[in-house]
């Protein structure tokens, strides 16, 4: 600290430094005393003490760095030998006269991403769109896979001409599953939207363990998964119906297996293989199906139904919106009365011709079905779709929405009459379990190639 006094002379005031400590105040002036004003006083100025701050000197902290957003980056994929020496230009030209190979010319896409170039500004030089782009990036990459996973010759040349679009749909299935998905796609001349579905059952076939009929369809065989995933729709579909006939007769054209075939031929034949012995948790299933929402089946679907949803309790079933129909061009959805909460389902046929009085009750498990419980009946919520246009209690084997207690539960027709019962809160059309990833059946690291 500094500590500036003045020291005065009879004729001539010198400034004088001194250095001492202070109290560290701030900068401050001692003013004269009152008495300094007698004419025969000598007049002593007080000092002037300057107190620095040292913090006032710290530099000023620069601000945090931000992360900033990086584009996403391709992993580098080995050019071909005959596009190595190829300079910028060269690679550009390529692409935008479709030179060659798509699988050969795929990776210079990602040579050029790799320098700083965007899906949009490739596509405005090349022609690719961002869509495409992505398409011949992954496909080529899925091909490599079938190359390391010594898949024959004739079967890769299947995918020289517009083989990207398929092997793309294939791209989450592991190494070992690509193979067996890529001969069948050549072996039943499959389409894009046929690559799609096969990929989706084979992915899904291992979570519905413990459905109707599924050990009777072979896991290992592409066929039989995209069978089964038919055989399952079927039954989602009224009995006789349409969709249900064409479901099945699918299902039976594409099972590889004679045990496969032998369940669809079943299930063809009607309800004969389901009753006699049968229990009551399997003749639920043929009259209410039991669906779990697939992950972005919703996103997917070509139409939606949107439903009001409420809790498992009388009041709010009651309360609940009874009519809500779709508008204008757009299906802008218009309810009579304002509700918190909806639910998008797709266009199943139990609820895509449902007029007024449609609701989905939630449930936080499924023990409130009338059925012999599984497993995943305490583990998982359900959605109930009901439709209260038809309380009535008419068939032994419908399934209706009864009070029970403060909350709800399903009940059979014929415990409802035994009981009593001539009226319900309405039919109960289908029930929902909710989507679910399989963390076990998830690729590793090497299955990503």
């Amino acid at each position: 600290m500094l500590s500036l006094s003045l020291s005065p002379s009879p004729c001539v005031a010198a400034n004088t430094l001194n250095l001492k400590p202070i109290s560290p105040n701030d900068l401050f002036l001692l003013p004269p005393s009152s008495s300094s004003s007698s004419p025969h006083r000598r007049h002593f100025p007080r000092p002037i003490s300057a107190v620095l701050n040292s913090s006032s000197f710290k530099k000023p902290q620069p601000p945090p760095q931000q992360q900033v957003y990086q584009p996403f980056r391709p992993p580098p994929t080995p050019l071909p030998s005959q596009y190595g020496a190829l300079d910028l230009a060269g690679r550009i030209e390529i692409l935008a006269d479709r030179l060659g190979l798509w699988y050969e010319y795929a990776p210079l896409i990602t040579s050029l991403i790799r320098e700083g170039f965007s899906p949009s500004s490739i596509e405005e030089i090349t022609g690719i769109t961002g869509v495409e782009q992505n398409r011949l990036i992954v496909g080529a990459q899925v091909r490599e896979s079938l190359v390391h996973s010594e898949a024959d010759a004739d079967l890769l040349a299947a995918f020289e001409t517009g083989g990207a679009e398929l092997l793309y749909e294939i791209r989450l299935l592991s190494a070992s599953q690509r193979v067996a998905a890529a001969r069948f796609l050549v072996e039943n001349r499959c389409d894009g939207k046929g690559a799609q579905e096969l990929a989706r059952a084979m992915k899904d076939f291992p979570s519905r363990r413990g459905d109707k009929g599924w050990e009777r369809f072979d896991y290992a065989l592409p066929g039989d998964c995209l069978s089964f995933m038919y055989y399952r729709q079927s039954r989602e579909h009224r009995n006789p119906s349409e969709q249900r006939s064409s479901a099945l007769e699918q299902a039976l054209r594409v099972a590889e297996t004679e045990e496969a075939r032998s369940a669809v031929l079943e299930e063809m034949k009607g309800e004969e293989g389901e009753g006699g012995e049968a229990d009551d948790g399997e003749r639920m299933v043929a009259r209410v199906p039991v669906v779990r929402l697939a992950i972005g089946e919703v996103a997917e679907a070509s139409s939606v139904v949107v439903l009001p949803v409420c809790a498992a309790e009388e009041r709010e079933v009651l309360e609940a919106p009874f009519e809500c129909r779709s508008e204008g061009e757009f299906g802008v959805v218009a309810a009579e009365k304002g509700w918190g909460r909806w639910v998008a389902l797709p266009g199943w046929d139990p609820v895509v011709g449902l007029g007024g009085g449609a609701v989905v009750v939630s449930f936080a498990d499924a023990r409130v079905l009338p059925w012999k419980a599984n497993r995943w009946y305490k583990e998982e919520p359900i959605l109930v779709v009901a439709d209260r246009s038809k309380t009535q209690v008419g068939a032994d084997d419908g399934f209706y929405l009864v009070p029970d207690g403060p909350g709800l539960k399903v009940e059979r027709g014929l415990a409802l009459k035994e009981l009593g019962f001539g009226e319900s809160l309405g039919t109960v059309l289908l029930v929902v379990r909710p989507p679910k990833e399989e963390n076990e059946y998830q690729l590793s690291d090497e299955d990503w190639e």
